[in-house]
C-alpha cells in the first residue's frame, strides 16, 4: 500500500490529543517570562532599577550589576526546573537559533556547582561559520558572538520533559557587522524615536519618547502530518510543486469564519497555551478563506517584543501540531489554485504620554499632530516604495503577490474617501500666501473633516499593500513565513528619515519668520503634492491598475532578484548610514545573502520537481499506460472492432504525450539549471534561475503532470491529492 493510501487510512484512527484546560488566561499567562514583576521578586533594588533603567531608557549595565540580574534569573529559572540555558538569536536562515549549555560545571577543587554570570548573560560566542554572511567572513573564521537585548525579557521554552532559559539576543560577526534581524531592528526603533519625538515636541514638549507598535497576523494551513509525508514537495519546499485543483476548493466560501474541525481546535487551543505561558498575547483565532487555512493574532506590543513573538509563536505551532499527528504550513503558497497566506503587520507609533500618533484626536492641535504623521507616513511610503517592496520580496512571496489574493507587487497607499478629501482639501486651499485668517482652516476645517471616530468611517480594502485602517497602517503584502523584523526594519528606517526631513524643513519656514502651525501646514500640503500619485483607492487586483500605475511612474517589480535591487542603491546607502541602521559592508551582505536565499529554494524546487516526475508521476502514468495497453490488445484479440477501444487508444494517446513533454521539459530543466549554476556572479545567478529556470519550465511541467492526475487511475497514483489533504479531517 502506498504512503497515501496508507495516510487516508490512518485518518480515521487518529487518536484526539488531550490539550490543558485552564479557565483563565490570566492565571498562566506570562509564567514562563521574566516579566519586571517577576525580576523584582528575584533582583535586589539596585539590579531591578538597573534593568529597568535598561528597558525604558537605553541605560548600560554595569557588569557587577549584570551579574546580580544573572544570580536572579537563574535562581528564578532553576525554581521551574530548568537546568540549561541559551542566547536565543534570529540569523538570516529565516529561523531561531540556540545552542544549550548547562548551569552545571565543576570548580577548581572538583566541586560540582550550577553557576550563571553576568558574562555569560550579557555576551556568548556561538560557531558562526555556518550562518548566512554574504561575504562578508571566511569559511573558516568561525567567530561571532551573541548579545543580551534586555529589551526583550528572558523565557523558558518547555520541549518535552526538559526546560531551557532562552535569553533573546542580538547576533554580530567577529568584526562587528550585523547578521540577524533584531540588530538592525532595533536600530532603525531608535533612529524613528529619535525623529519622531523631536516632531512631536512641536505639539507636546512632555514627549520624550516615541515607539512602533505592531499587531500581526498570522495565517496558516494545517493537514494531516502522514498526508504531508507523502508529499516530499512539502517535506522540503513547504509547497506543493504539483497537484490538480479540486472539484470543491474555496469558491463556495464556506470555510471562511466557520466552524474550526475539531483536530484542529485542539491543536489551537494547544499552542495558545504554550502561547499565553510563554507571554504572546494571542486574541482571536479563525478559519481563513482557503479550506484548511487558518490565523491567528494577537494584541498589540512593542514592535521588537511583536517580532520576537511571532517568531517565537512559529516555533511553537510547528512543534505542537507533531503532537496532534498534524503539520503546520507557513509557506505564502502551500497549494495553486487557492489563496496563500500572508501575515499583515499592522503598525502605529504612540507616545510615552499615552498618545496613538495615528489615531485623531479631539481638539485642532491633536488633529494636526495626527495629521503630521500620517502624510509624513504617506511620504516615506512614497520615496522609498522600492525599500518596502525589496522588504517582502521572497521566493515563496512571489507566488502570492498579485494572485488576486494578496496585494499587487506594485506600493500604493489606501487612505478612505473620508482622509482622500482631507488631503484634498489641504493640497487645494493652502496657499503660498497663508496669513492668519486662513488659520481657520486648523481651528475648523480640520477638526470638522478628522472626526473623532474615524475607525468606520471607510470601508477596507484588502487589494492595497498598505493600507490605513483607522488608528493605523496596515502592511498587508508581508509573506507569512516572513520574520516581521524585516518589514518593521525598513518602515521605521524610512519614517526615521523623513521625519528627520520633516522637521528641517518647518525649521526653515519658522526662520524665516512663519507662525510654527503655518509653517507645518504649508509643508504637510507639500508633501501630499509630491507623494500624492502613491495614493489609491481602487482594486489592487484589476489591470487598470497595473496601466495607472505604469503612467504615474510607480514601479511593478513582480520578481525578488529584481526587487532586491533596491537594497543597494546609493538611496538606500545614504538612508541606512545616515540613521546608523545598515553599514555599506552590511547592506551589500544581506543583499548577496537574499540572492542566494531565492537561488536556492528555487533550486531546491527544481530538483523535486524533477525528482517527482521521474520516481513519482511517470512510473504511476507509465503503469497505467501498460494497463490501457493490456486492456486494447484484449479486446483486439477478442475480435472486438476499433470503436469499441477507441476511447483507450486516445486515453492512451494523449497520457503518451503527456509522460513525453514532462521527461523532455525535466531534462531541459536539468541543463538550464546546469547552466545558472556556472554564473559566479550571485545576482545573475538567482536572475537566470528566476527567468531560465523557473518561469520557462515549473509551470509547463506542472501543468502537463496535473493534466496526468486527471488522466491516470486513482489507484495508480501515489502522492496525495488537494481533495484529500484539504478536505479530509
Amino acid at each position: 500500500m502506498s504512503l497515501r493510501f496508507q495516510a487516508i487510512n490512518d485518518l480515521t484512527n487518529a487518536t484526539k490529543v488531550a490539550v490543558p484546560s485552564t479557565s483563565k488566561v490570566t492565571a498562566i499567562f506570562g509564567e514562563n517570562v521574566f516579566t519586571l514583576k517577576t525580576a523584582r521578586s528575584f533582583l535586589s533594588d539596585e539590579a531591578y532599577k538597573s534593568l529597568v533603567a535598561s528597558i525604558k531608557g537605553s541605560k548600560k549595565i554595569d557588569r557587577a550589576v549584570a551579574n546580580q540580574i544573572a544570580n536572579g534569573l537563574r535562581a528564578w529559572a532553576e525554581s521551574k526546573g530548568v537546568t540549561h540555558y541559551t542566547h536565543w538569536f534570529q540569523p538570516l536562515t529565516g529561523t531561531t537559533a540556540e545552542k544549550h549549555d548547562s548551569f552545571f560545571t565543576i570548580k577548581g577543587d572538583g566541586t560540582p556547582i550550577e553557576e550563571f554570570d553576568g558574562g555569560t548573560l550579557i555576551q556568548q560566542e556561538p560557531d558562526a561559520s555556518s550562518f548566512p554572511n554574504g561575504g562578508i567572513r571566511a569559511t573558516f573564521e568561525a567567530r561571532g558572538y551573541t548579545a543580551w537585548d534586555p529589551s526583550s525579557p528572558a523565557f523558558i521554552m518547555e520541549i518535552g520533559e526538559g526546560k531551557t532559559l532562552c535569553i533573546p539576543t542580538i547576533f554580530v560577526s567577529y568584526t562587528g557587522e550585523l547578521l540577524d534581524y533584531k540588530g538592525p531592528l532595533l536600530k532603525a526603533l531608535e533612529a524613528m524615536n529619535k525623529s519622531a519625538v523631536e516632531v512631536a515636541n512641536y505639539f507636546d514638549k512632555n514627549v520624550t519618547k516615541i515607539t512602533a507598535t505592531l499587531g500581526w497576523e498570522q495565517e496558516y494551513f494545517v493537514i494531516d502530518e502522514a498526508l504531508a509525508n507523502a508529499r516530499p514537495d512539502l517535506v522540503q519546499c513547504g509547497r506543493t510543486v504539483f497537484g490538480a485543483s479540486p472539484a470543491k476548493g474555496q469558491q463556495l466560501e464556506d470555510h471562511y469564519f466557520g466552524s474550526i474541525p475539531e483536530r484542529v481546535y485542539a491543536f489551537m487551543r494547544d499552542f495558545e497555551e504554550e502561547s499565553y505561558k510563554l507571554g504572546i498575547p494571542l486574541r482571536t483565532r479563525h478559519n481563513e478563506v482557503a479550506p484548511a487555512q487558518f490565523e491567528c493574532a494577537p494584541i498589540f506590543e512593542e514592535v521588537n517584543i511583536a517580532v520576537d513573538h511571532n517568531t517565537l509563536l512559529m516555533d511553537v505551532m510547528s512543534r505542537v501540531a507533531k503532537r496532534h499527528k498534524l503539520r503546520v504550513l507557513l509557506h505564502e503558497k502551500p497549494f495553486a489554485g487557492i489563496n496563500g497566506s500572508g501575515k499583515h503587520n499592522n503598525w502605529s507609533m504612540a507616545t510615552d504620554t499615552g498618545i496613538n500618533l495615528l489615531a485623531p484626536g479631539k481638539t485642532p492641535k491633536t488633529n494636526l499632530m495626527f495629521l503630521t504623521f500620517f502624510v509624513n507616513t504617506i511620504k516615506a511610503v512614497h520615496d522609498y516604495s522600492d525599500l518596502l517592496r525589496a522588504a517582502i520580496a521572497s521566493a515563496g512571496n512571489d507566488h502570492r503577490l498579485g494572485a488576486n489574493e494578496a496585494p499587487p507587487a506594485i506600493i500604493s497607499v489606501f487612505v478612505g474617501q473620508s482622509l482622500a478629501k482631507v488631503l484634498s482639501d489641504i493640497e487645494t486651499r493652502v496657499s503660498d500666501k497663508f496669513d492668519e485668517q486662513d488659520e481657520a482652516i486648523l481651528k475648523l476645517d480640520l477638526h470638522r473633516s478628522i472626526p473623532e471616530l474615524l475607525l468606520d468611517n471607510t470601508d477596507r480594502n484588502r487589494t492595497s499593500p498598505f493600507a490605513f485602517t483607522g488608528n493605523k497602517f496596515e502592511f498587508r503584502a508581508v509573506g507569512s513565513n516572513a520574520n516581521c523584523a524585516n518589514a518593521m526594519t525598513v518602515l521605521n528606517t524610512i519614517m526615521a528619515e523623513t521625519l528627520k526631513t520633516f522637521k528641517k524643513d518647518v525649521d526653515a519656514l519658522i526662520e524665516k519668520g512663519e507662525k510654527k502651525e503655518i509653517a507645518i501646514m504649508h509643508i504637510i500640503q507639500k508633501y501630499i503634492v509630491e507623494s500624492k500619485k502613491v495614493l489609491f483607492e481602487g482594486d489592487g487586483y484589476s489591470e487598470e491598475w497595473a496601466k495607472e500605475a505604469e503612467k504615474r511612474g510607480l514601479p511593478n517589480v513582480k520578481t525578488t532578484p529584481l526587487a532586491l535591487d533596491a537594497m543597494i542603491t546609493e538611496k538606500a546607502k545614504h538612508l541606512y548610514e545616515s540613521n546608523a541602521v545598515y553599514t555599506h559592508t552590511e547592506l551589500e551582505a544581506r543583499h548577496e545573502i537574499e540572492l542566494e536565499n531565492y537561488l536556492k529554494k528555487v533550486q531546491i524546487e527544481g530538483r523535486v520537481m524533477g525528482d517527482l516526475a521521474l520516481n513519482h508521476i511517470l512510473p504511476a502514468a507509465i503503469k497505467y499506460q501498460t494497463s490501457l495497453a493490456t486492456n486494447i490488445n484484449s479486446l483486439k484479440a477478442a475480435g472486438l472492432p476499433e470503436a469499441a477501444y477507441a476511447t483507450q487508444v486516445e486515453l492512451l494517446k494523449e497520457i503518451s504525450e503527456r509522460v513525453n513533454i514532462i521527461y523532455t521539459k525535466v531534462n531541459e530543466m536539468v541543463e538550464a539549471r546546469k547552466a545558472a549554476n556556472n554564473l559566479t556572479n550571485t545576482r545573475e545567478k538567482a536572475i537566470a534561475y528566476e527567468a531560465e529556470v523557473k518561469a520557462k519550465f515549473f509551470d509547463e511541467i506542472r501543468y502537463h503532470v496535473d493534466k496526468l492526475e486527471h488522466l491516470v487511475s486513482d489507484e495508480d497514483w501515489t502522492l496525495p491529492k488537494y481533495r484529500e489533504m484539504l478536505l479530509l479531517r
